[in-house]
């Protein structure tokens, strides 16, 4: 970040300056970056999209400086944007922490988070930690099941939360809050070739799997004979298969690491990306599922869990 300060409110703060980095404007700010639009943004800080719009001009005129460039593909952050969205994601969690301090230690209750065992695998041992750390006297309950399932629990009223992938054919409405967008790749064994066979051997989750919706409507469009492999509900058993060069699978690009490596656009098509999307039970009220709930968005976005911006578009 740049240390060289060009304005008259620059400086110490006990200068004088009367620019003040609005919490609210940070946390829409942090939306806008993480959904890649504006309009997606307003979903996750519940306004309408002028209203971020306006934010986002009154945040441009404390910093001084334009955060955001012209690009038709999405929302594209200036490097001065880019600089200052690691401040924010800084000064939010000083934020945060400081109020559950004061005003969190006390709450108490039972909140039943289901969630994907991809996603427990994932992201949950540092959010629990955290909400741990911030609400001890909150127990969490944590319910492993497909997206589709989790769903139907909420509906019945035996879950509180939960986090669902919402994509192309899984039959899940996008109605909840957006924490993590993230692009999809074809993942194949480093100097491996089961991505030149045809048909295309496939390594993917069930039938109700946004992921593998997304990479079979792609494949089919494009015309590419393919067949399925192996399954597996967890990403870890399609990773497997994956490694042994028996198939190539779409997973999310941030677990591609090691010897597991993104096959080339210009050798498999490109897929997609998917969304994470926080729901909340009709009936579930409280301050331990509100608290859990709020942390959840607050941690993803902290933590930019989310994929780089580009790559998500």
């Amino acid at each position: 970040m740049s240390d060289v300060c060009d304005g008259d409110d620059c400086g110490s703060p006990f200068s004088g300056g009367s620019a003040v980095l609005e919490i609210d404007l940070l946390r829409t700010l942090l939306a806008v970056q993480q959904t890649g639009s504006f309009s997606r943004a307003a979903q996750a800080v519940f306004r309408t999209p002028s209203a971020v719009s306006m934010q986002m001009k009154r945040l441009e005129e404390i910093v001084g400086r334009p955060i955001f460039a012209k690009d038709g593909r999405g929302v594209v952050l200036t490097p001065a944007g880019d600089d200052l969205v690691g401040y924010a994601r800084r000064m939010m969690q000083l934020n945060d922490e400081a109020l559950a301090r004061f005003r969190c230690a006390d709450t108490r209750g039972v909140v039943r988070l289901g969630t994907p065992d991809d996603y427990a695998t994932k992201f949950l041992p540092t959010i629990l930690a955290r909400f741990a750390a911030s609400h001890p006297h909150v127990q969490v309950d944590v319910v492993c099941q497909p997206s589709r399932a989790l769903v139907r629990l909420l509906d019945e009223g035996e879950v509180d939360l939960a986090l669902v992938s919402v994509g192309l054919g899984c039959g899940i409405p996008g109605t909840g809050t957006i924490v993590h967008r993230e692009r999809l790749v074809w993942a194949g064994a480093r100097y491996g070739e089961a991505h030149l066979k045809r048909p295309l051997p496939l390594a993917v989750s069930g039938t109700t799997c946004s992921w593998r919706s997304l990479a079979l409507t792609r494949l089919d469009k494009e015309g590419i004979p393919y067949r399925v492999a192996y399954s597996s509900q967890h990403y870890v058993g399609q990773i497997a298969a994956v490694l042994a060069d028996l198939a190539v699978a779409p997973l999310p690009k941030s677990v591609i690491s090691g010897e597991l490596v993104p096959i080339d656009e210009r050798l498999l098509p490109a897929i997609g990306h998917y969304e994470i999307q926080l729901l909340a039970a009709a009936r579930a009220t409280g301050a331990a599922m509100e608290a859990l709930s709020g942390h959840i968005v607050q941690s993803f976005q902290s933590e930019a869990t989310w994929a780089d911006r580009e790559a998500a578009e």
